[in-house]
């Protein structure tokens, strides 16, 4: 497989190599030893989690708090979606910038985004199914979100379709709102969460 570095530090596309016959196809959708090498650690899969959206449905900004946050490997399993990493981290230099990956059932690309990165989803087919592997289990005390339509962000998305949000998602604040209210996770305690995982999962020297 190809992994390569997306815009936002931190997060990368991994492209996998497929094996195709005349009775279909054969893949490897996840190697955590290739994706160690890249992050300098083991990714160790805690949940995984399953959406299954209608066309124009958008997930997100989601977002955890760090310490111990919830990094994530994406995945399209039917369907095909648009997959966006957004750098809330404050202090970053790459803060409120956003890069973003088509993930489909056809190139079977996968995305994966480091603890403290925003993510947001949206479905460009009816019944697109997206599987999510994660570092940590769900914890309603420490998710939050950005509002997917803030200006500010400026999150760019397919013409023809009218995004369909949560109603906790039309809720949430806005990245400057956010800001101010403490909620986004630290640039610097996010960096110091990455070296202790590399230190306490058998950590890579390179990333």
């Amino acid at each position: 497989m190809e992994i390569r570095p997306l815009s936002v530090p931190g997060a990368f596309e991994i492209t996998p190599r497929q094996f195709p016959d005349d009775r279909g196809v054969f893949l490897e959708m996840f190697r955590g030893d290739r994706l160690a090498e890249v992050i300098g650690h083991r990714l160790e899969v805690v949940q995984a989690n399953v959406s299954v959206s209608s066309r124009g449905t958008l997930r997100g900004i989601h977002f955890a708090d760090v310490p111990v946050g919830q990094a994530k490997y994406v995945t399209a399993f039917s369907g095909s979606f648009v997959d966006y990493v957004i750098d809330l981290r404050v202090g970053s230099p790459t803060f409120g910038q956003w890069d973003s990956v088509v993930l489909d059932a056809v190139d079977r690309r996968a995305v994966y985004l480091s603890e403290g990165l925003g993510h947001a989803v949206y479905s460009l087919e009816e019944g697109t199914t997206a599987q999510y592997l994660c570092s940590a289990a769900y914890n309603p005390q420490a998710e939050h979100g950005v509002h997917p339509l803030d200006p500010e962000v400026g999150l760019v998305f397919p013409d023809g379709t009218e995004p369909l949000l949560s109603p906790k998602d039309l809720t949430a604040p806005s990245l400057r709102e956010a800001a101010e209210r403490g909620l986004l996770p630290s640039y610097d305690v996010c960096v110091d969460w990455y070296q202790g995982l590399r230190g306490s999962r058998g950590g890579l020297t390179h990333q």
